[in-house]
């Protein structure tokens, strides 16, 4: 009797296993950003040369006197202790302060929210690209298992894998865009320029989806359930499916979920190649120009996305299979 009630008193009802799983992530990804924070911030105290210094030569003072440096580390409170400045910068990014830019006098806020429609755009486009590329490519794989369109596309995906983005590119701006004038070599960043730039960011992921979901799909048609279903008759494309593909589908998603912070803060280099005006290419501007507030604003903005997709994901797999959150954490 004593050992039922045991049992009883430690299964957690649907609310509370709820409760701490969500608890849980949230906690690590409050710790996550806490960590991430302390990285941004040191961008600034650990560069080379003086910060205020810095700041008035962005600003066009070539040769700035000491009571210059002197009331620019007045103003942004550069003589007080690191650990203080860390705290004060940290209470103002939560505000949604995170500086002004070296170059243009602006908040760095606000131009980082000019340019994040631009790459939200891109980064949406570019994932329907690589879940509609990947998603059919490993079905057709799996079903015809070592036969030629198998071998085809285990090709192709090992190709596109290895090709750089950038490389990809630059390769379709001078065979598709100069050679045949599809596109623009300056785009617009609208909605009829994307599909270029969303294609190039979109090989490298589907193709690495691809291999993913394919080696799950073979993992699942291999399990015992789908032997059953073989045994009474269901056909190959039926198994594969109604019962491979619900079971594969959850590291496909959460493989996809971290893409997507991925892609909405690791298309610098593609937007520098299109003339993409969005924050990955602000940001290679600001490292070039040496504009550090920019590049911490970038990172923080970056690092935010990237953590609540992570969490978003997590807790939308929870939802698909409870067993991720029946048990409670220690």
């Amino acid at each position: 009797m004593l050992r039922l009630k045991q049992k009883r008193t430690n299964k957690l009802t649907w609310r509370e296993s709820h409760f701490y799983f969500l608890a849980a992530r949230i906690g690590q990804a409050l710790l996550a950003l806490f960590g991430a924070s302390i990285l941004v911030w040191a961008l600034l105290p650990l560069a080379e040369g003086d910060v205020a210094a810095r700041i008035l030569q962005a600003r066009g003072v070539e040769n700035p006197s000491q009571i210059e440096i002197a009331a620019v580390r007045d103003e942004l409170n550069l003589d007080r202790p690191l650990i203080n400045q860390y705290f004060s910068w940290l209470s103002r990014a939560a505000r949604g302060d995170l500086s002004i830019s070296y170059q243009s006098g602006k908040p760095v806020l606000r131009e980082i929210g000019e340019r994040l429609p631009a790459t939200v755009l891109l980064a949406f486009v570019a994932l329907l690209f690589s879940i509609f590329l990947a998603l059919p490519a490993a079905l057709l794989s799996v079903a015809f298992y070592e036969k030629f369109p198998d071998k085809f596309i285990r090709f192709l995906t090992q190709f596109g894998a290895a090709m750089p983005p950038f490389l990809l590119g630059l390769l379709l701006l001078q065979f598709v865009v100069v050679a045949f004038g599809f596109g623009k070599v300056v785009s617009a960043s609208s909605f009829g320029d994307v599909w270029l730039p969303a294609l190039c960011l979109a090989v490298g992921r589907a193709s690495d989806w691809t291999q993913l979901l394919r080696a799950n799909l073979l993992e699942a048609m291999n399990a015992r359930f789908t032997l059953v279903a073989k045994a009474r008759g269901a056909s190959r494309w039926r198994v594969l499916l109604r019962y491979a593909l619900p079971n594969a589908f959850l590291p496909f998603l959460t493989v996809v979920g971290i893409g997507i912070g991925g892609l909405l803060g690791g298309a610098a280099i593609i937007e520098t190649v299109f003339s993409w005006r969005g924050i990955g290419s602000y940001a290679v501007e600001a490292i070039a120009a040496r504009d550090l507030p920019v590049v911490q604003g970038f990172v923080v903005v970056s690092t935010l996305i990237f953590i609540l997709a992570s969490l978003s994901v997590d807790v939308l797999s929870a939802l698909i299979d409870p067993r991720l959150r029946t048990e409670k954490p220690i």
